[in-house]
């Protein structure tokens, strides 16, 4: 016969194992982090290689510069990319491709030339660094600019009859050169870039090319207002249009921006007629005042850059 204890023990229920807790949810994978964006540069006179990073608009960019080499932010007039050259066509403007080498000119000798105002077009096309410094772009040849060997590419345009001009736009220094008086002499205060020992002024009266170092397929556009962002080299549609756009701003209004050009073309795709396009021109870039005319035919030469890239 079973004892008591065993028919206890025969009769209990073998107990199941509890149940594993159930697993915790799994986290949402994080965003892959974007390795940092580290340049190189270089003083375009000549220096040893820096490292910079941590910037996001052109301000920014010359502090961090002028920190890697010891100089004031206010020494350096532009910078280019990719060649030490004064070549406008490299022109470091709002965007930076990611494995772009920065170059950055900085001043050399102050110069004052006169010039009499003999024609109501002097031929020069004014651009600005985007820290208050505005600069020669291009010289018209046989104009009354170009027949003045001492003003070249490149210079910085620092006063106009001893008015400073330091902390003007483009466009305003564009407008006072144009309201100057003809048959009436007035004088230019430019600071030239500095070169290195025994180099001629490399862009004096036009274009000069320069090696292409970078080749990234993304740039780094800076901003005037809020974050540098990481985007994809603009389209052809883009480049295009940006590029009929800056010529309606040479011609209209004596300077050259791809930047502004390509917030313009920004602002276009937004809008689906002109009359959309100049109230939006209005509200992101006021201070230009454009007038309609060069409203109408920007709006216009978007749509040809369209048409034309297919």
């Amino acid at each position: 016969m079973e004892s008591a204890a065993a028919q206890e023990t025969r009769g209990a229920e073998t107990p199941r194992p509890a149940a594993p807790p159930p697993s915790p949810a799994e986290p949402p994978a994080a965003p892959r982090a974007r390795p940092r964006l580290v340049f190189r540069t270089q003083l375009a006179h000549g220096s040893p290689t820096g490292k910079i990073e941590g910037f996001t608009n052109v301000r920014e960019l010359y502090a961090k510069i002028a920190e890697a080499f010891g100089i004031a932010p206010t020494e350096i007039l532009f910078c280019t990319l990719n060649s030490h050259k004064v070549d406008m066509q490299k022109l470091l403007g709002g965007q930076i491709g990611l494995e772009d080498f920065i170059f950055a000119h900085v001043r050399g000798e102050t110069k004052e030339v006169e010039v009499t105002k003999t024609e109501d077009a002097l031929g020069l096309t004014i651009t600005d660094n985007g820290a208050g410094y505005a600069f020669i772009k291009r010289i018209k040849e046989g104009s009354i600019i170009n027949r003045v060997q001492a003003v070249c590419v490149g210079d910085s345009i620092e006063a106009i009859n001893d008015h400073s001009i330091v902390g003007c736009r483009h466009y305003e220094v564009a407008k006072m050169l144009r309201e100057l008086p003809k048959s009436q002499p007035f004088t230019l205060r430019l600071v030239q870039p500095k070169r290195a020992f025994g180099e001629g002024h490399l862009g004096s009266r036009g274009q000069v090319g320069g090696e292409r170092l970078g080749c990234g397929r993304e740039t780094l556009r800076l901003r005037s207002g809020g974050a540098a962002t990481v985007e994809e080299m603009p389209s052809e549609f883009e480049d295009e249009a940006s590029r009929r756009v800056d010529d309606l701003l040479e011609s209209y209004m004596g300077i050259r921006d791809p930047e502004l050009a390509a917030t313009m073309v920004d602002t276009s795709k937004k809008t689906r007629s002109v009359q959309e396009f100049a109230h939006r021109l209005d509200s992101v870039l006021g201070e230009f005042a454009f007038p309609d005319e060069f409203v109408v035919e920007v709006w216009a030469a978007i749509g040809e850059a369209r048409e034309a890239c297919g």
